[in-house]
């Protein structure tokens, strides 16, 4: 078996832990979750279980996948056109189809949101003359992207804030030093999926505007926002000079990304992409798979947002009636988004632990794998991602409360030394 082969997502998101938790695969003391045997155990529990409350595509296999996209992608696009060489065909049709989607003139295909996202911020520092970008220290290029805006790109990022939310208009207006870009998260992921309300985001992007600074939104998961706003999508996106658009994290797609934006911005990112090396052969499966999930996903966001919010209250309940727990978060509430985390007092091991039991022996994934909050959380405390998606739609509150019962049992019995659950 490949490593690639090996790779679990935690979610439909990137399939990779959080940059800050790389430590926590080596110390896990209870059971050999690290390495190689600890992905194949968590990706066989996952795929067993009955009940989930969303599946990732790593957990397909390839057959099954290659099967997917071959029965459904003649609904999306006209299988008897020639396939598409270096980014016509399909691969415009999607371009064409985002960009009218977020009300822009223009969009690029990329292999990956990094790509996408580098090109942008560096074409808008050539037309502002400033190579600065401001931005959250939490923000996916400060946390995921190994210094790639400055070793690559030749950026400098400074931060209007530290809080663990999207700058005010206040924090924006007072950055000591001047910025050619405002780079926005919508939603910020890593302290819990967090997006402001509508006017305070209008107040972001006129402050962004009173610096005379351009505002580009990197939208990876801008798809599930809209339940929130109370907007459409083209709405929120023009707030904005320019978007990137992930196609794997909630849309289910293969890989790939879209910026858009002005036309003569798209046409220089395009020169930039050949230059990072994205200017693919061919790029057919992804874009087709990026097509279904506009088709098929896109729609059904709002309702995941809507259930989310039910999950979220029912494990709160599910958790403030253990008294073995004795302090728990359900962050945000509700969820702004059909994604919200979940932190618990004990270690991360632990956790991820009892979680797989439960998943192994009962049939039912309730939670994945934890974390250690690191570099802004305490000791002691480890955090998870919740998704819900289609299949947790299924999900009633009682399910939830009961396999929080049933998760707490096996909880109790590792963490007092990881002997099985009782019953």
């Amino acid at each position: 078996m490949t490593t690639a082969n090996m790779t679990e997502p935690t979610g439909p998101r990137e399939p990779t832990a959080p940059t800050h938790t790389a430590k926590n695969a080596t110390d896990a003391p209870h059971t050999a979750q690290s390495g190689p045997d600890g992905s194949r155990r968590r990706l066989a529990a996952w795929r067993a279980s009955k009940r989930v409350l969303w599946r990732t595509t790593g957990e397909y296999r390839l057959g099954e996948r290659l099967a997917a996209l071959a029965a459904d992608a003649g609904a999306v696009h006209d299988l008897e056109e020639e396939v598409d060489v270096y980014g016509d065909g399909v691969v415009e049709a999607l371009e064409d189809r985002v960009a009218e989607l977020l009300g822009f003139p223009a969009a690029a295909f990329f292999p990956t949101g990094t790509m996408a996202q580098q090109v942008a911020l560096r074409c808008w520092a050539g037309r502002t003359g400033n190579h600065t970008v401001a931005l959250h220290p939490l923000a996916h290029p400060e946390v995921h992207e190994r210094g790639a805006l400055g070793l690559v790109s030749g950026l400098r990022t400074v931060h209007p804030t530290r809080a663990p939310r999207l700058p005010t208009a206040d924090e924006v207006r007072g950055l000591e030093e001047p910025f050619g870009t405002l780079m926005l998260e919508l939603p910020l992921r890593e302290p819990g999926f967090l997006l402001p309300a509508w006017d305070e985001l209008v107040e972001v992007v006129a402050a962004a505007r009173d610096r005379e600074a351009v505002v580009h939104i990197d939208g990876a998961r801008l798809w599930e926002c809209t339940a929130h706003f109370g907007r459409g999508l083209d709405e929120i996106a023009q707030l904005a000079d320019s978007v990137y658009v992930s196609f794997y994290k909630s849309l289910g797609g293969l890989s790939g990304a879209v910026l858009a934006g002005p036309e003569t911005l798209v046409e220089e990112a395009r020169a930039w992409r050949h230059r990072y090396g994205g200017q693919l052969f061919q790029q057919y499966p992804a874009a087709l798979s990026a097509l279904l999930g506009l088709d098929r996903e896109l729609p059904r966001l709002p309702s995941y947002v809507a259930h989310a919010g039910i999950v979220a209250g029912a494990l709160a309940e599910g958790l403030r009636s253990a008294p073995e727990i004795g302090w728990f978060r359900v962050h945000p509430d509700p969820p702004h988004t059909h994604q919200f985390q979940v932190w618990l007092p004990y270690e991360a091991d632990v956790l991820s632990e009892a979680s797989l039991r439960q998943a192994e022996q009962t049939g039912v994934t309730l939670f994945r794998r934890w974390f250690a909050p690191e570099p802004w959380g305490p000791p002691g405390v480890s955090v998870t991602e919740v998704t819900v998606a289609s299949e947790g739609l299924e999900w009633t509150s009682e399910d939830v409360r009961a396999a929080v019962g049933d998760f707490i049992g096996f909880l109790v019995p590792v963490a007092d030394g990881g002997g099985d659950a009782a019953g």
